[in-house]
Formats: C-alpha cells, sequence, structure tokens
C-alpha cells in the first residue's frame, strides 16, 4: 500500500496522526508538494468527484493525504497544480478527540483508513487506525457508512448511498423534535 501524506507542518507535533503514521512505517510523509506523484489520489475535501471502488486503478500511484490545519485548509489544497484524481470522502463523522462527532471534519489518519475501506482495502484501513487509541471509536461512528460506500460500484452509487444516510438522520432528528415537543 503506498500511503503518502504531505505534511504542510501547521498542527500540534504531539497529537499529529501523521508523525505517528511515519513512526509506524505505515505512510511516507513528505514536507513539500512536488512529492505528491502524478496521477495519485489526493483526498481533497474540496474536490468535485467523490471517491469510490472505481478510483481504485490509481492506486499504484499513491493515496495521498494532506496534512493541515482545517482552518487552512482551503489555501492548502488551492496550491496544489500537477494532474491528481482529487476526491473527497463523502460523508463520515469524526472519532478523533479533537473533532469528535464534528461530521467530514476527519484526522489525516481517518482520512486514509476510510479511502483505504472504501476503495476494497478495509484490512489495512482498520490496521492504521488501530495504532490509535481512538481508532476503534471512528470505526464503530462509521462502521456502516463505510461498508455501504464500500460496497457500490461507482461514484453515482456512492452519492446515492451518502444521500439516503442523510436523509435518514433528518428524518431521525425530526422524529426527535416531535417526540419532544
Amino acid at each position: 500500500m503506498k500511503l503518502l501524506i504531505y505534511h504542510a507542518k501547521q498542527c500540534n507535533p504531539k497529537a499529529c496522526t501523521s508523525n505517528k503514521l511515519k513512526k509506524f512505517r505505515l505512510a511516507e510523509v513528505f514536507y513539500t508538494p512536488s512529492k505528491i506523484p502524478r496521477n495519485s489520489i489526493i483526498l481533497n475535501p474540496y474536490a468535485d468527484k467523490v471517491l469510490s471502488k472505481e478510483d481504485k486503478r490509481y492506486m499504484k500511484h499513491g493515496l495521498v493525504a494532506l496534512d493541515c490545519s482545517w482552518k487552512r485548509a482551503y489555501n492548502v489544497f488551492g496550491t496544489l497544480k500537477k494532474p491528481y484524481n482529487d476526491r473527497v470522502l463523502p460523508l463520515l463523522i469524526a472519532g478523533n478527540p479533537i473533532n469528535y462527532g464534528k461530521i467530514k471534519k476527519l484526522s489525516t489518519v481517518e482520512s486514509l483508513a476510510s479511502a483505504l475501506y472504501i476503495l476494497g482495502y478495509p484490512e489495512y484501513g482498520e490496521n492504521i487506525l488501530q495504532k490509535f487509541k481512538w481508532g476503534p471509536s471512528f470505526l464503530e461512528l462509521n462502521r456502516e457508512l463505510l461498508e455501504d460506500y464500500a460496497q457500490a460500484k461507482n461514484e453515482e452509487e456512492v452519492i446515492k448511498k451518502e444521500k439516503e444516510w442523510i436523509k435518514l438522520w433528518q428524518d431521525s432528528k425530526k422524529q426527535r423534535k416531535d417526540y419532544f415537543t
């Protein structure tokens, strides 16, 4: 598995998931965007295309996550120019202590693990999460979502499943609200 991380040096080194992945030799970390391989998959929260199993063909070039502050993410992602396969992850819930319970505010390791799961490598995703005491919590929060997304054949099916989950949550929220009013 070619897991790569462009580290923008914007986070707390003690809480940095990228540094821990590097320490355990589970990912290659670099500090300049020029090292991102052409045609690799870049997990980009601002991408137009959603990651799906059909992107598996690009894995030979690498799966890249960018480690940067969420406050500066738009600027960091905006500087990338090479031909990459930018993909956004579908809706998932953060399990990390900093953004626990927030939708789409994943840590670098959560993003990589989710992508691996969706692309058909769940055991690799689970393996990298095991290095973090909160890793199992992330899986617990997202197991059904990840399994649904992993079963989708293409981007359209992932989007359809994501919309179904959103509707389910909205209906559930409305039912709870109606119950208490």
